[in-house]
């Protein structure tokens, strides 16, 4: 007869940390970044056909449903570049202690705040 073994844990038994969410949220950002990096070609490409097919993407920018995207897109961009720094300081042995992930964690997260909400301010200003 088979011995039964014991199964592992299901991930729903697992309280959610701070550090397993944030890898999931920069796997996420990343996808994000590959669809939004596309949206950034059509933009680009739409140069070729000329100004008119140009003011066409542009208005779809614009609109307030363009704009959600686009401010999706660069949270994205600061969370993803942001922990990739974070990586980065963790490859050459920096803040790999408990209390250092979690700091670092925040300093991740305030950072994103505020490099999306300075980026938008200019937006908004201009």
């Amino acid at each position: 007869m088979a011995q039964e073994r014991p199964l592992s844990p299901h991930l729903m038994i697992y309280k959610p940390q701070l550090t397993s969410m944030m890898s999931i949220t920069h796997r996420l950002t990343g996808a994000a970044l590959a669809g939004g990096s596309l949206l950034l070609v059509w933009w680009v490409v739409a140069l070729a056909p000329g100004p008119d097919y140009f003011a066409y993407v542009q208005a779809i920018m614009a609109s307030v449903p363009g704009q959600i995207v686009l401010f999706g897109f660069s949270v994205a961009v600061y969370y993803h570049l942001s922990n990739g720094i974070r990586h980065l300081f963790w490859d050459f042995g920096f803040n790999l202690s408990i209390e250092g992930v979690k700091r670092t964690g925040y300093m991740v997260m305030a950072s994103t705040l505020a490099l999306t909400a300075v980026t938008w301010a200019m937006v908004w200003g201009s």
